[in-house]
Formats: C-alpha cells, sequence, structure tokens
C-alpha cells in the first residue's frame, strides 16, 4: 500500500509541543507577530466606551424590577380572556408597580437589558462573539488562593482555537449579568425545550432537533425562525452588531461598533493597567499585573483552558502603547527626569540616531528595550516597583535615572509648587517642615525648569 509523500511508518505518539504550536516557537503570533502591529480593529474611544458602559450598568441595575414586571406580564398570558382585555389588564398592572409605559416600552428595555448584559461580559472578559454565543447555564465559578483572594471564572465553548470549553476570569459586574441571563433566558429555553419534543414527536430522526439541543441552555437567546418553524437559538453575529448599533444610537453616540471591538478594547484596558494609569474596573484589571499563566492554574478543573490568544492581544496592545509613548518622549522638546534627561542629549548626538534604518524601528527598539509605567507623576523606567518616588517621596523623581517627566506631569508639578509655597506660611510646622518644604520647592523648580518653564515668572503652559 502506498504512502503519501512525507508520511512516516510511525508517527508521534503524542504532539512535540502539547503546550505550544510551531506559530509561537517562530514568534510568528503574540506581541511580535508582524500582523498584530497594526490592528485592523478600530479601538473604541474612552468617552464613547464609558459613556455605553454607563448605559448599560444602568439597565442592569434595575435588572431585577423589569423581569418582575416581564413575570407578570406572563402571568397575564396565562388568563383565559380575550386579548383586548389581556392588553388593558396589561397597561394597568404595569400602571400600579410603577411603570408608567406600555407593554411594548418594556419588551423594548428587556432587548436593552440582555444588549447590555452582553456589552458589560464582553467589556470585561475580553471572549469573543462565538464564546458568548456558547455561554451556558452554570457558566460562573469561583475559586479563592492561599491570601483569601476571590477569582472569578467564566467558561464557555471556544471554536476558534479549538480547545473545547475555554475559561475567563471576570470581575463581580459580570457575575450579576451572568445571574441577569440565566433569568433573562429561561422563557426562551422553554420555548427551546418545547420544540425539541415537538419535533421528537414528529420525526425522532430531525436533524434540527440536534441543533435545538445545541442551543437548550444558552444565555443570549433570541427568537427566529428555522425550517418554517418559530423557535429560538442563540443570537448570531450580525444579528449583534445590529443591536449594538441600536444601542449606541439610542445612547446618542456617535460611534459604528460592532462586536469583535470589545475584545480589543479590554485588551487595551488590561495593558494600561499594567502601566498603573487605569482608574476605572482598577479591582478587575489589577490581577493583569500578575503573571496570568499561573493565574490560571491554580485551579485543577477551572482555569485549565485559558485562551492563550487573550495574552497575546494584551502584549499587543501594550507593546503599542508603551511605542506610542516612547514617540511621544521623542517628539517633545524638554523632558524631565534622571532617564528623560539622558534620552534627549542622546538624541541631540547624530550618531546615536544613525544606527537605526528608520524612525518607526528606533522607536520600536526603545520601547521594547524599557521597562515603562506611570505612577502618575511620571513615566518610571525601573524594572520593580520598590522605588519611594513611586509612593512616599515623589519629588525624588525629578533627578531619578529610571524617571521621565513629559508636558503632561506640568500641571501636576506647578500644583504641587503652589501648594508647597502655600505651606511656607503656616507657623506650626517647626524648622525641619520648613526644611522639608524648601527642599521639595527646589525639587519641583527644577523639574518645571526641565520643562520650559520658570517658576519665578512663570507658572502658566510649558514652552
Amino acid at each position: 500500500m502506498s504512502r503519501k509523500p512525507g508520511a512516516i511508518q510511525t508517527p508521534l505518539i503524542e504532539h512535540p509541543w502539547p503546550d505550544s504550536s510551531a506559530v509561537i516557537l517562530a514568534n510568528r503570533t503574540g506581541a511580535n507577530a508582524p500582523h498584530k502591529h497594526q490592528s485592523l480593529t478600530p479601538l473604541i474611544p474612552d468617552d464613547i466606551f464609558c459613556a455605553m458602559f454607563k448605559k448599560a450598568h444602568d439597565q442592569v441595575e434595575k435588572a431585577d424590577y423589569l423581569l418582575n414586571l416581564r413575570d407578570e406580564m406572563e402571568k397575564i398570558n396565562k388568563l383565559p380572556i380575550t386579548e383586548g382585555k389581556q392588553r388593558t389588564l396589561k397597561n394597568k398592572t404595569l400602571l400600579k408597580l410603577g411603570y408608567p409605559h406600555k407593554p411594548f416600552d418594556l419588551r423594548k428595555e428587556l432587548t436593552d437589558l440582555r444588549t447590555s448584559c452582553y456589552i458589560i461580559i464582553a467589556a470585561t472578559s475580553g471572549c469573543r462573539n462565538h464564546e458568548l454565543a456558547n455561554l451556558q447555564n452554570g457558566s460562573h465559578h469561583k475559586t479563592e488562593d492561599d491570601d483569601g483572594e476571590i477569582y472569578h471564572w467564566m467558561r464557555a465553548v471556544s471554536e476558534k482555537t479549538y480547545a473545547g470549553p475555554s475559561d475567563w476570569m471576570v470581575p463581580p459586574v459580570a457575575v450579576r449579568a451572568i445571574r441577569i441571563m440565566e433569568r433573562w433566558a429561561e422563557p426562551y429555553q422553554k420555548k427551546i425545550a418545547i420544540e425539541i419534543a415537538a419535533r421528537r414527536k414528529a420525526n425522532p430522526r430531525d436533524p434540527e432537533i440536534a441543533r435545538a439541543a445545541k442551543h437548550a441552555k444558552a444565555l443570549f437567546l433570541a427568537t427566529n425562525k428555522s425550517g418554517g418553524v418559530e423557535g429560538c437559538r442563540s443570537l448570531g453575529n450580525s444579528g449583534w452588531n445590529v443591536r449594538l448599533q441600536e444601542f449606541v444610537d439610542s445612547a446618542g453616540l456617535n460611534w459604528e461598533i460592532t462586536t469583535h471591538q470589545f475584545r480589543r478594547k479590554f485588551a487595551n484596558y488590561a495593558a494600561h493597567s499594567k502601566f498603573g494609569d487605569l482608574r476605572y474596573l482598577k479591582e478587575h484589571f489589577k490581577h493583569w499585573s500578575m503573571d496570568m499563566t499561573l493565574l490560571y492554574a491554580m485551579d485543577d478543573t477551572w482555569g485549565q483552558h485559558f485562551d492563550l490568544d487573550l495574552l497575546f492581544e494584551v502584549e499587543s496592545e501594550e507593546q503599542l502603547i508603551k511605542e506610542g509613548v516612547v514617540s511621544q518622549w521623542i517628539d517633545e522638546k524638554n523632558l524631565g527626569g534622571g532617564y528623560g534627561r539622558s534620552l534627549k542629549g542622546w538624541q541631540r548626538d547624530p550618531l546615536n540616531l544613525a544606527i537605526f534604518p528608520d524612525h518607526a524601528t528606533m522607536i520600536k527598539s526603545i520601547a521594547e528595550s524599557t521597562a515603562i509605567r506611570s505612577n502618575g507623576h511620571s513615566w518610571c523606567t525601573a524594572d520593580d516597583t520598590g522605588c519611594v518616588g513611586n509612593t512616599v517621596e515623589r519629588s525624588r523623581c525629578g533627578d531619578c535615572t529610571n524617571a521621565v517627566i513629559g508636558k503632561e506631569h506640568a500641571p501636576i508639578y506647578q500644583a504641587l509648587y503652589g501648594n508647597l509655597q502655600n505651606l511656607l506660611d503656616c507657623k506650626d510646622i517647626g524648622e525641619p517642615g520648613i526644611i522639608r518644604v524648601n527642599r521639595d520647592l527646589k525639587r519641583y523648580a527644577a523639574v518645571l525648569g526641565d520643562l520650559g518653564i520658570n517658576v519665578e515668572t512663570n507658572l502658566g503652559q510649558a514652552t
């Protein structure tokens, strides 16, 4: 029996790289993948995303009330009365329960509730649209580490990576959205159960039975027609794009939204959290500063099927952010901090610049070789967080060889300098206090001088 060219008689017993792949080993994926550096997915602007997330969160906050109203409407639907009397009774019931709108408006709000839960889960987990479609009852689990830290997990089947069940770490707000959707989906799941029973009775071999069973416990369901029969199935990508755009438009936001943008926004926020400049969803993203591979191995049953592509996308966003920061350093006329002054001095020597074939290569090289994070009043390039300039004594950053202070930090130092001047008028801080204030005034004045601001004559904009 002939063999195909290249075939071997004794195939490998197991995969040569069970936890990796040839693509990864060849450095063609992750942060260094060529296609990662120019993402085709638009990044949702912060102002758009915050407004959209707030609207979704507000809707989730009143979920119990809306679902209770829905249950009351369902009770009326079961009454043996005419459709007209049902409509009248529904209107009266809604008014009695404090809902000043019609049943149609309630249905619209319930649809928006589904979209709101989608936005919250997608934005805080980083999972893909089809993975959300595969989200089912009982998808939440939590673990606790040795220090009592609680981690929430969400499990769904990932078809993209062919890994089967995959886990995502999620914050409590996403857990709340999952719980809401479990209740929201109950009537739709009942319809699927009725459909399956009817199909089995008519034709036990009907292939649609297996398709319906796949959605029997799904959360993000919608009514549709399959084979001419009205049923319920998970909402697909095109359907979600329509619903999301309707949600964004109703919020008065000018943005063309699509499902895959949430994954990149998550990766961007997770990357920003490493720089210390994240201010919201802080409790969730603090975990992303840890070793994620170790974190996701902390449990024997949950966390063993992590979406590694998501880590690579976070790394890719981190690299893009670092390149943006370095580009800003290179373009600015003045920089403060020991590292900042050294960088500007290095930049003035043409021989240093000549070693790079172009400007973009120089930016990328500096970004890749420099540890960068924000401490609020400067960029810190130290490899660890032990420096007291990051927390206790921030005035030290002006002379620190690891600090870069740019024009975006100038207002902070202007405010610090002004506040210290007011302290000089205090009579009860004693001589040590006066010495400390004068020392820090000199430090802040030196930083402002590096940025082109003369504190004696001008505390306005940097030159």
